[in-house]
């Protein structure tokens, strides 16, 4: 395979970036996570301290090496998401990660630790609601409850078996254990109000767009209805009432003159862009720079090669040939998601230039394609006919191929 079959090839697997993703984001959701990750952050830590200070204190009073170890497996994954939290990546998976390796850790605790134990608190207990904050950031509501009235029963009992179940730790243990199932429904409750509000937002925000973007639609159908009304009647009808009175070659010269002028006005009814402007001579380079602004504007990536030059190109006819490649273009980029766009301009010394807008997407039926529909017929096929050009399209599933093309006469 040679070197530009590789990168053409290669080329045709990347979207276009600004292209790739159109969905709307949700912007105030995504605020909220990052919110509440922070918050989570902070709290984790202020607790995880004063759990490590009571950890130190039993591992300084020789614990056992399956205490130490303990200690090792409930702190690496507690740095591990307050790290992701505070960087806003992985948050999800590190604090899921977290809250089973808690509640394994908690019901592994009368193993490591001798029956009979004193009345203080163990430091595994200053985590309970810290796993159930990871729970809230990394499960859905269902496993946020069973966390949040798990947890603290699953301690609960290793204390009990920890004390032998003595009456003297029933009374301790149950306030314990109350306490933190009343915390944890309180730090679920304001994490679902918060993305509940966030959520709310984010909706409201979409319909009022999508309602902005209707009307707009509307809007500008309407402005094509009455534009093409205008054109039709000003243009159109006056090209075709001089086509059958000519009578001459004159009067036949002045109504394919017509013809082309109301084609071209045909065209330019969509694009905005479309001045008739100065009709001076320009070469291909200011082709390809004017469709390279046209890649930009556009917000996509393709490769645009120059082959060849041509003689001094009328403006009329590089102004046509430019917005026809740039309907191009905005069909490849609404249609294709811009999938392995390629432009091609090849210039033919003074016989004229074609201009070749390729991608790599899923095609379409040209046959299909309405009367009404302005894109194609007009806006490429009409406003190359209007300067006695050529438009060719060839659509398949494996991509489409619009070369423009305008020779000499």
């Amino acid at each position: 395979m040679s070197a530009d079959t590789a990168l053409s090839d290669a080329w045709s697997r990347i979207p276009s970036p600004g292209t790739a993703e159109t969905e709307f984001e949700r912007f105030t959701g995504k605020r909220m996570e990052r919110i509440l990750a922070t918050v989570v952050a902070i709290g984790s830590a202020l607790l995880g301290v004063q759990a490590l200070v009571a950890a130190a204190a039993g591992i300084s009073r020789g614990a056992t090496p399956g205490y130490t170890t303990l200690v090792a497996i409930v702190y690496v994954p507690l740095i591990a998401m307050l790290t992701a939290c505070v960087l806003g990546r992985a948050v999800r998976v590190s604090a899921g990660v977290f809250a089973i390796v808690y509640v394994i850790a908690l019901a592994a605790w009368p193993l490591v630790i001798d029956a009979g134990a004193g009345d203080g608190q163990p430091w595994i207990f200053f985590l309970v609601n810290v796993g159930v904050a990871a729970a809230m950031l990394a499960f859905p509501m269902k496993l946020q409850l069973v966390w949040a009235f798990g947890v603290p029963l699953v301690y609960g009992y290793v204390r009990l078996v920890e004390g032998e179940f003595t009456s003297r730790f029933w009374t301790m243990t149950a306030f314990d254990v109350s306490f933190t199932i009343i915390l944890g429904i309180v730090i679920l409750s304001l994490g679902w109000m918060f993305r509940s509000v966030a959520a709310g937002v984010d909706d409201a925000r979409g319909r009022a767009v999508a309602s902005y973007a209707a009307a707009a639609a509307a809007a500008a159908a309407e402005e094509e209805r009455v534009a093409i009304a205008a054109l039709m009647h000003d243009s159109v009808l006056a090209a075709l009432i001089a086509a059958e009175r000519a009578a001459t070659d004159r009067g036949r010269d002045l109504a394919v003159s017509m013809a082309r002028e109301a084609l071209t006005r045909l065209a330019n009814t969509d694009a905005g862009v479309a001045q008739e402007g100065s009709d001076e001579p320009v070469g291909t380079a200011q082709v390809v720079i004017e469709l390279r602004r046209a890649l930009s504007e556009r917000g996509a990536d393709a490769i645009v090669e120059e082959q060849g030059t041509a003689g001094p190109i009328p403006g009329r006819v590089a102004r046509a040939v430019v917005l026809a490649a740039r309907q191009a273009i905005g069909n490849s980029v609404d249609h294709a998601r811009g999938r392995g766009l390629h432009l091609i301009v090849n210039g033919y010394g003074a016989r004229g230039l074609s201009v070749t807008v390729s991608d790599t997407g899923p095609g379409f039926d040209v046959d299909d394609i309405g009367e009404d529909r302005l894109g194609i017929r007009g806006s490429i096929i009409a406003r190359m006919a209007g300067v006695a050009g050529t438009a060719t399209i060839v659509s398949s599933s494996v991509g489409t191929t619009v070369t423009l093309g305008w020779e000499r006469p």
